[in-house]
């Protein structure tokens, strides 16, 4: 009697975090089968992707950011309709920095080269924002399309969604060893899958998996916690006050309306890369693993493009968006010695 044929995946998607859950819906959107693998029971809070809350925002200084994220915000939109559920919240995004900050002044003409509505609030930033207590010199750049992300609610939709799409999820189930080839192997503590091609989105045990395989990419593992404050009198910060979030460039809030300690702190995990721009390449040796990695503590708004161009990438598609920013080679350290 034969044995069983082992199913053969088009793609397995290892960490399902929110890199890794936008690129397994982009692949079973497009009627691709997918197994997304994830070694911690779902949900977890031991990677860079739980807690209530994450900044979206168009505010770079690069361009190929702010051209990308005009296209995130679309998907954002398109999976808050699909769900029937509120993913995001537009409050406005406060930027603050010195009048001379040469930061400021490069996200200022971004966001103007790319038609982004802004305002530069150099006097009137201290009436506007009462609550603020500014620092001489200091002045306000409101992105007004940046707002608040609800970052465990879009990592269930999106499960949800992979799922009612055909794909399959599988949560405590850690990865042992990957065999590459045509198919690639990976074996983990339940069982083996093969597939066409695969994509690693594991954040900080990207380079245990990679090791292997005779890659090692310069990541540094940062420790971070999220923090949330109570106020002392509440209702003093509220949308309906124009009270937005923060992106700091030399921002100090006026300590007596909030408590000096946190009410709720929440541990992480995130993966720095030493220029803090991601990682979005195939391995140079073996061009059907894909890699998503290095995301620097700002790659959640940037996710539903993420997933899409790892998605491109696995199916050998032509990606939507130039990706020298986020090559492997731009490392010249990474030389034949690591394959």
């Amino acid at each position: 009697m034969m044995a069983a044929q082992k199913e053969l995946y088009d793609a397995i998607v290892i960490g399902a975090g929110i890199q890794g859950c936008f690129t397994a819906y982009h692949l079973a959107k497009h009627s691709r089968r997918v197994l997304l693998l994830e070694q911690f029971f779902l949900p977890h809070s031991r990677g860079s992707s739980h807690g209530q809350s994450r900044i979206i925002r168009r505010a770079y200084p690069e361009d190929f950011y702010t051209e990308m994220m005009a296209e995130c915000y679309r998907i954002w939109a398109q999976l808050q309709h699909e769900a029937g559920t509120q993913l995001y919240r537009q409050t406005g995004l406060l930027l603050l920095g010195m009048k001379e900050n040469p930061e400021l002044k490069t996200i200022q003409a971004t966001l103007s080269r790319h038609g982004v509505e802004h305002q530069y609030l150099p006097e009137e930033l201290k009436q506007r924002f009462p609550n603020i207590q500014l620092a001489r010199g200091e002045v306000g750049l409101l992105d007004k399309s940046g707002g608040v992300l609800y970052a465990d609610k879009a990592l269930r939709v999106l499960q949800d969604a992979i799922r009612q799409l055909g794909g399959i999820v599988h949560d405590g189930e850690k990865v042992m060893e990957i065999k590459p080839g045509l198919p690639v192997v990976v074996k983990t503590t339940s069982s083996s899958y093969q597939a066409r091609s695969l994509i690693i989105t594991a954040g900080p045990w990207t380079n245990r998996l990679l090791r292997p395989l005779g890659l090692e990419l310069p990541l540094q593992t940062l420790r971070i916690n999220v923090c949330y404050w109570k106020e002392k009198a509440p209702g003093s910060y509220s949308v309906s006050q124009a009270f937005p979030c923060f992106l700091g460039l030399g921002l100090s809030l006026a300590p007596h309306h909030i408590y000096g300690l946190p009410s709720r702190e929440y541990p992480g995990l995130v993966k720095n890369t030493p220029d803090e721009h991601f990682i979005l390449d195939r391995h140079p040796k073996y061009d059907n693993i894909v890699i998503g990695a290095g995301f620097s503590g700002h790659g959640f708004k940037l996710s539903p493009i993420v997933g899409k161009i790892l998605y491109e990438l696995s199916m050998k598609l032509t990606p939507s968006y130039d990706l020298t920013p986020f090559r492997i080679s731009r490392f010249p350290s990474l030389g034949k010695a690591h394959l």
